[in-house]
């Protein structure tokens, strides 16, 4: 469980709040969704290069947090990358990663508890 609700995910601090719920979500979706995927999207590249890259390059991001936690955000970097390819707006891919944040907080929170 610990390797999944990591220390961030555990602390409610007002900085980590705004880290996890705002700050990370933009810059990470401005960054992989609007800069690398983006960039794949305009060159004659494949649907798997496409959205498995950022997808790749989302989970590389978590590496502080671990390998389980890298595993774990892969799945939803490639719904990022999907929602991203159907809409082409990195700010709802942004809004969508705060809310699974948001989902994240609340599970380990909850599970901390039993």
């Amino acid at each position: 469980m610990f390797a999944l609700c990591g220390p961030s995910l555990l602390d409610h601090s007002a900085a980590s709040l705004f880290r996890l719920l705002l700050l990370a979500p933009l810059l990470e979706e401005c960054i992989v969704r609007a800069g690398l995927q983006e960039w794949l999207t305009r060159r004659p590249s494949p649907t798997v290069l496409v959205l498995g890259l950022p997808a790749l390059a989302f989970s590389l991001l978590h590496l502080m947090s671990g390998a389980q936690a890298m595993a774990a955000v892969f799945l939803p970097g490639l719904a990022f990358g999907l929602i991203y390819r159907r809409w082409r707006d990195w700010r709802l891919c942004a809004l969508v990663h705060a809310l699974c944040n948001g989902v994240a907080l609340g599970f380990c929170s909850f599970s901390i508890y039993f």
